[in-house]
């Protein structure tokens, strides 16, 4: 099963370049790590505190914690039964306290931390907290960890903000071992591009509200993630392909004997890697300059969120590494998209799974030399574990074969061979208005070049009301701006989506700019998101005016404005009050966020503030 590959010269390239550029943090940050292991802190703590720490637990743990000699696994969790794809976890708890005590360790749950729904908050205000609350769930990991009780933690998390926050909060213990375990996807219901031309018909009046509800439902039906590929389902890609997953664990329905199976040997094995055993495995290690260009790699490949681009660079950052929209460009050149998944496709992830899902993907790309081999992972050393999935033996015992070579379904997932583009899914834009990014797996290729007079909006209702009044009968670039991380968040922008993928149905060149974000669900409209600087910063973004000629060129990587050179050099930003709409919802209590919150191709985070 062993697959002999040299690694790309341009993953090579980047990954050497990301190694330089973050020397002296990574070599601060790994000494960290070794002067916490060298005195580890649990084993220290006084007898008052220790008692704290065990005091409410069942006198076998009691007996267990007492003696001293057991691991112990604290338990990060972002159950809420609001969230279908957190709902599952309800469970997880008692089942790894269980399979703890089995394995000869003790678990706790060390602590909550927020999990909210981007698609119950979409248009509405609660969406201005949403990228914010990734830096929140990070700070609330570290509350929950600083107890300094634990010899490793598992992470119950999977959604948008959810596991990057996670994943921060987690290399902030870098001298820990960190297992994630997913719930899951929900099963497939209503199918996504039929869900989608309700949304368009809704937007166009020709359906009403009763039906545009019914399909809604039956699209998100039961427990477990969103079925398409946006963040969520993105994140499950990245901790599988980056290290932090069992082999095959991301997309196993929840709730099922297998799922059960894969949380226990989960636990199991977060208890074998503490550095009480022979095989510590500390995240900060896991997540190495290597690691994460196998996840940028995987995120081309499947078309994936574009979310990632702040994520993957504020993940890194949290363990001395300094990544760049320059890498993830350059990866785009040499890794090819892959599957189609919806908004990429019509199948689902639960399609992709049964079509040979993340062991298939993973062995084309190694094959092809496009990802690092030779990596630490919580299943060990080296990625090609990864080519296995698991099963369920009749006698129900947990057991892991090679997983397909070919592809079940050549329409959802192909071969290096035969990719679907040759190029990633994803773009990073320059030119007069800054820098952005452009999902392109989802846009037919003869609208990866827009021209077209801007049309300036300040906030998605504007832009709404707009819409409902029969205003745009001509090609237009739509310009969203003050939508950036210090206006007013950064939030998703979903809901322009089914209205302007009617005005491309309607034979319109149609794009988005916007500094707000989009995500993996993007769809089929041309969207150059992220910008930066922001306008709220004075970035170009706002000197913008109706009518301007605006270029959104995908193909050569360009995002201009096509105007009089002098009169776009002399011309003032606009300015926004957004001061009336940081109110309620919560909002007032961000606002430190808004003023310390760093630039979008910087991660868009408090933690890599705007003067970094």
């Amino acid at each position: 099963m062993t697959i002999e590959a040299r690694v790309n010269a341009r993953v090579a390239e980047v990954t050497d370049r990301i190694a330089r550029r973050s020397h002296d943090g990574r070599a601060h940050y790994l000494d960290g790590i070794a002067e916490t292991v060298s005195k580890p802190v649990r084993r220290r703590l006084g007898c008052a505190n220790q008692a704290h720490a065990f005091a409410a637990c069942g006198a076998h743990d009691k007996k267990m914690m007492q003696d001293g000699h057991v691991p112990s696994l604290g338990i990060v969790t972002a159950y809420n039964d609001m969230l279908s794809a957190h709902q599952p976890y309800e469970r997880f708890p008692d089942l790894i306290r269980q399979s703890a005590r089995a394995a000869g360790g003790v678990a706790q749950v060390a602590g909550g931390v927020p999990a909210m729904c981007d698609g119950i908050t979409q248009g509405e205000a609660g969406m201005e907290l949403s990228l914010f609350s990734r830096d929140v769930i990070a700070l609330s990991t570290a509350v929950a960890l600083s107890h300094q009780t634990y010899d490793a933690a598992v992470y119950l998390g999977i959604c948008d903000k959810i596991v990057p926050g996670l994943v921060i909060g987690a290399l902030s213990f870098g001298h820990l071992p960190a297992v994630f375990i997913p719930s899951g996807p929900m099963t497939s219901g209503l199918p996504n591009d039929e869900k989608a031309k309700i949304r368009q018909a809704f937007a166009e009046g020709k359906v009403g509200r009763d039906a545009l509800l019914e399909a809604e439902a039956r699209a998100y039906h039961g427990a477990g993630t969103c079925t398409f590929y946006g963040t969520a389902n993105t994140n499950q890609m990245l901790m599988e392909i980056m290290g932090l997953h069992l082999p095959g664990a991301s997309f196993v329905n929840p709730n099922t004997p297998l799922r059960d199976a894969l949380t226990r040997a989960a636990t199991e094995r977060a208890l074998a890697i503490t550095f009480l055993g022979n095989e510590y495995t500390p995240v900060g290690k896991v997540l190495d300059e290597r690691a994460f260009v196998n996840g940028i790699v995987g995120l081309h490949a499947t078309g994936g969120s574009t979310n990632h681009t702040l994520h993957l660079v504020a993940m890194a950052a949290a363990a001395g590494l300094k990544l760049s929209w320059e890498d993830f460009a350059d990866l785009a050149e040499v890794a090819p998209l892959l599957t189609r998944i919806y908004p990429n496709g019509s199948a689902d992830v639960n399609h992709f799974h049964a079509a040979g899902g993340m062991s298939f993907l993973i062995r084309e790309l190694l094959g092809a030399g496009l990802l690092h081999a030779n990596v630490t992972t919580v299943w060990g050393t080296g990625l090609e574990a990864y080519l296995n999935e698991p099963k369920l033996s009749s006698q129900g015992a947990l057991t892991w074969h090679e997983g397909t070579q070919t592809s079940g379904d050549p329409s959802v997932v192909r071969g290096v061979a035969e990719p679907f583009q040759e190029t990633g899914g994803l773009r990073v834009l320059e030119g007069d208005l800054g820098r952005a990014v452009i999902k392109t797996s989802a846009v037919v290729p003869q609208r990866h070049l827009i021209q077209a007079p801007a049309r300036v909006f300040h906030s998605q209702e504007e832009f709404q009301n707009a819409f409902a009044a029969g205003e745009f009968t001509n090609d237009l670039v739509v310009i969203l701006r003050f939508q950036g991380p210090k206006a007013n968040g950064m939030p998703e922008l979903h809901k322009l989506m089914p209205p302007l993928g009617v005005l491309q149905d309607r034979g319109l060149k149609v794009a988005l700019v916007t500094d707000g974000r989009l995500s993996g669900a993007s769809g089929k409209v041309p969207a150059a998101i992220h910008v930066t600087p922001e306008a709220a910063e004075g970035g170009a973004i706002a000197k913008i005016c109706d009518g301007d000629l605006i270029r959104v060129d995908a193909v050569a990587g360009r995002l201009e404005v096509l105007v009089d050179r002098e009169d776009w050099r002399t011309r003032a930003p606009a300015h926004f009050d957004h001061s009336i709409a940081q109110r309620g919802v919560g909002r007032e209590l961000f606002a430190i966020f808004r003023d310390r919150v760093g630039r979008a191709d910087n991660g868009a985070s408090i933690f890599l503030g705007a003067s970094e």
